[in-house]
């Protein structure tokens, strides 16, 4: 699934060590849509890694991809959005050589105006 908007809001990170002995570290942001009716969404990224990667900040215009699971525990339900890939918006693509591609821009042309004709039919054809 994806889903885009801004990071209004950037969450303390939170580390640990599993019962295996293996440290981890997960960090969760919320997103707002630009939707008539703005939707908010929490969504963390897990690894210490993917957080450095993403290096998501404040204010950002991103689009998410992520996955929803759903875990029990004492008898409740909780869902966890997990993110997968993070994109910036208006983030120009890369060419295969590693330089940046070049955007295409269409060429501009002046309007045409249909009213400066003196004739009595009014098609422009």
């Amino acid at each position: 699934m994806e889903l885009s908007g801004k990071i209004i809001a950037v969450l303390p990170a939170r580390e640990g060590v599993s019962k295996a002995g293996n440290p981890w570290k997960t960090q969760e942001y919320v997103l707002e849509t630009h939707d008539q009716y703005p939707r908010k969404m929490c969504f963390n990224l897990f690894g210490a890694d993917k957080i450095a990667q993403f290096n998501i900040q404040i204010g950002e215009e991103v689009t998410v991809s992520f996955d929803i699971d759903c875990r029990e525990w004492q008898g409740r339900w909780f869902n966890d959005i997990r993110a997968w890939k993070v994109e910036r918006s208006g983030a120009q693509p890369m060419a295969p050589a590693g330089e940046p591609a070049v955007p295409f821009t269409a060429p501009s042309s002046a309007p045409v105006d249909f009213t400066a004709s003196s004739e009595g039919d009014d098609l422009p054809f």
